[in-house]
């Protein structure tokens, strides 16, 4: 364990009154995120432990800077786990960074993203201030809940220091089974099987395939099963890891990858490349050489936005925003970074 919150509050501070921005890094596992941003670096990493774990409270508490991979270790050895299942994408990948770019695996749909399970958090403002929001239990906020604004902020809003999830037992029994279908019969069963009682934790069309994961009890599970029918995919667990830290045979290629967020039952959108199905019809992955123009057009027909993920012209990472949002965020970035110095341009030119 290793506290150097003074050391980083400083650095915010003489920042702030140099007016010079920062470049927030952690373990840079997911640096390819996001626009870019310039500044002097503000290393994060050293900032490490798990401050208090409880089991039985299904609450943990860590430093930002620790690796993910600890925390994971150490809540499986109690048979719990992070309900978001976070992707990697890199084995220095930290705590604060899963945060900060509020990115969910396969069970985001069926449990929850990783905003859904902060609690509370510590962080340094841009005035260098350490604040906290938050605590340790679910119902611990009475107005804005500013805890869970760092979460996909990318680090503009403060640099994480602290961090307290909600964690949830491990499920007794995973069971995957797969079949062949079209990409319209996948979209309609994914959606027809969200809405009947059954412990779906998984669900994902890769172009030949559907593929959907059952997590519970094993009598919840052995009635999921017999209900969908279709093989048992036997290499479950590699194939759902593929699949969060994107090592799919699909996510192979140097073409701009895009991240599609609409609605679960929106129709199949056609682009010129190829595509991939994730969280039962709500995250569809696009690679191919469509424009941003197009590539966003076609994520709104479907009720959503997109977000240009890998590769390609990193000032297209993210949907523009309205102007009547766009005035909020300069107005919280305002509030929390007056000097704008806190990976300034990382999210939107403006912020």
């Amino acid at each position: 364990m290793n506290d150097i919150s003074q050391a980083l509050q400083q650095r915010v501070i003489d920042a702030m009154n140099r007016k010079k921005p920062l470049k927030i890094v952690g373990g840079d596992s997911k640096a390819f995120y996001g626009r870019e941003t310039a500044g002097e670096i503000l290393n994060v990493a050293g900032h490490s432990g798990i401050l208090n774990y409880e089991p039985t409270e299904l609450v943990a508490t860590v430093r930002a800077g620790t690796p993910l991979r600890e925390l994971e270790q150490a809540i499986r050895a109690q048979g719990q786990m992070l309900p978001f299942e976070p992707p990697h994408l890199g084995e220095t990948a930290t705590v604060g960074g899963t945060v900060a770019t509020n990115l969910s695996g396969p069970r985001r749909p069926y449990a929850g993203s990783v905003r859904d399970h902060v609690l509370g958090v510590k962080i340094i403002n841009g005035r260098g201030e350490i604040l906290t929001f938050g605590g340790e239990v679910m119902k611990n906020v009475a107005g804005y809940d500013l805890s869970r604004l760092m979460a996909g902020a990318l680090g503009t809003l403060g640099v994480l220091l602290e961090i307290s999830f909600k964690v949830v037992p491990a499920p007794h029994k995973e069971l995957t089974l797969y079949r062949s279908c079209s990409i319209t019969s996948a979209i309609s069963t994914m959606n027809s099987w969200a809405a009947r009682p059954y412990p779906i934790s998984g669900a994902a069309f890769d172009g030949e395939n559907l593929y959907v994961r059952f997590s519970g009890s094993d009598s919840a599970v052995d009635a999921a099963r017999k209900k969908f029918g279709g093989d048992e995919l036997r290499d479950a667990a590699d194939f759902w890891q593929r699949v969060r830290e994107l090592r799919h045979g699909f996510f192979a290629g140097r073409q701009p990858l895009w991240r599609l967020s609409v609605a679960p039952a929106a129709p199949y959108i056609e682009l010129p490349g190829k595509s991939f199905i994730d969280w039962g019809g709500a995250q569809r992955w696009y690679m191919g050489d469509a424009d941003a123009e197009r590539v966003r057009a076609a994520a709104v027909s479907g009720g959503g936005h997109a977000v240009m993920f890998r590769g390609g012209d990193r000032a297209q990472s993210f949907q523009p925003l309205a102007p009547v949002i766009l005035r909020l965020h300069k107005n919280l970035k305002q509030a929390m970074d007056p000097m704008n110095i806190l990976n300034p341009g990382r999210l939107y030119a403006a912020l």
